[in-house]
């Protein structure tokens, strides 16, 4: 085995891993009700944190947000309007150190999650975060080893990794 194909290995075998991680770490959230699905909802989510007249709360506000997913696929990639809303998305999570990864599979993604709304319409997955309860953190293997890959991704110049998610 050459060099690099064993390099080529352990960055399968690392993203894997990672694609389990969130796995676990969506369903583990969602069901402590710690889950915002859709980029509208969650950019009511980041408004509220950034809210100016909060200046005093910012900080505290700011650790409640522990990961960003953003999920696209084929049929959503040419969409200029999603586009722009992942870039103010990376942007304000960047600013304020929080972990971003991204998904191509949004179908995996609603299957992982409960995706449908009171009315029985599937819900947005094209980006979710990930927050804290309250003041108690939300502690979750799953996120420590989520948030170990994002570190080692931002190591070698990959700011928003990408994960593939196991299939079922």
């Amino acid at each position: 085995m050459t060099l690099e194909e064993s390099i080529a290995e352990k960055s399968i075998e690392r993203m894997q891993c990672a694609g389990k991680a969130l796995e676990e770490l969506l369903v583990s959230a969602q069901s402590q009700e710690c889950l915002t699905a859709g980029v509208y909802e969650s950019a009511k989510v980041m408004n509220v944190v950034y809210n100016p007249s909060l200046v005093l709360f910012f900080n505290a506000a700011i650790s409640t947000l522990a990961c960003c997913v953003l999920a696209t696929d084929e049929e959503y990639e040419c969409d200029i309007s999603l586009q722009i809303h992942f870039t103010l998305i990376q942007a304000f999570c960047f600013d304020n150190g929080i972990d971003i990864v991204r998904v191509n599979d949004t179908q995996r993604l609603a299957e992982i999650l409960v995706n449908t709304d009171e009315s029985g319409k599937p819900k947005d997955v094209h980006c979710i975060l990930i927050t804290n309860p309250s003041e108690d953190t939300f502690e979750d293997p799953a996120l420590e080893k989520l948030s170990l890959f994002c570190e080692e991704c931002r190591s070698v110049n990959e700011w928003v990794p990408a994960i593939t998610l196991p299939e079922h």
